[in-house]
């Protein structure tokens, strides 16, 4: 059976997106905290699909702080998302020049790279953001760093990277499958076996992981326990 893991690299623009009605927050006088306020909406809205009012919004966050690396980085998203990828490289170019040690920045602005198929060029730009001293997104870059990766065939360093990005958060949900799938396809079946059953002691079943296991008892020909992560994969 074929295995996929769909994983998308991560823009750190807020710790959780919250929509909100537009009208409900009390905006304050202080220009960042009104930024943010817009930027909360505006993302609100990209990820319900109101193209509209999610660029009203970050266009305002903009006009507040026009050099807030977040309502930089927010605008810039918000382009490449609608397939204005000209625009999306202005908007990040304009971030880097204000911020070019800015860490989310540099992280965001890998993600974008390896997006648009530049793997080499946003490898590069994740070992910035990990390299900046105040940066604390650590794991999260390495796993994006892990995934760009996998798109360009360097399975080795991939596997490096995501074990980093376990390192420093042991949690890492996404570079715990990628590590156990990478482990799989090189035979160490043991290992891969190992950090999935552990997995499932924190996280439950998850249809990823059942579909890893199954390949794994596939390549062991042990066809009874195949069948058994088929049959909870069904009942997933």
């Amino acid at each position: 059976m074929k295995s996929v893991l769909i994983i998308l690299l991560s823009f750190y623009l807020l710790g959780c997106i919250t929509y909100e009605q537009e009208n409900s927050p009390k905006l304050n006088s202080d220009p960042i905290e009104k930024a943010e306020s817009r930027i909360t909406l505006g993302l609100g809205y990209l990820k319900i699909g109101n193209m509209v009012k999610a660029k009203e919004n970050l266009e305002k966050a903009l006009q507040y702080t026009p050099e807030h690396y977040r309502a930089m980085l927010a605008i810039a998203h918000y382009y490449d998302m609608v397939g204005e990828t000209e625009k999306a490289q202005v908007s990040y170019d304009n971030a880097l020049n204000k911020h070019s040690d800015n860490g989310q920045v540099l992280n965001n602005y890998g993600a974008f790279l390896c997006k648009k198929g530049e793997f080499r060029q946003a490898d590069q730009y994740f070992n910035q953001a990990i390299a900046q001293p105040n940066y604390y997104l650590i794991a999260e870059s390495y796993e994006n760093a892990g995934l760009c990766a996998i798109k360009y065939g360097d399975l080795h360093r991939a596997r490096q990277y995501f074990s980093r990005a376990v390192g420093h958060d042991p949690q890492r949900f996404h570079s715990i499958l990628q590590l156990s799938k990478l482990e799989i396809d090189s035979g160490e079946l043991s290992k891969a076996r190992e950090r999935l059953m552990q997995f499932h002691l924190s996280y439950g079943y998850k249809k990823a992981s059942l579909l890893l296991l199954a390949s794994l008892e596939r390549r062991t020909g042990n066809s009874e326990l195949e069948q058994k992560y088929l049959l909870l994969l069904k009942q997933q």
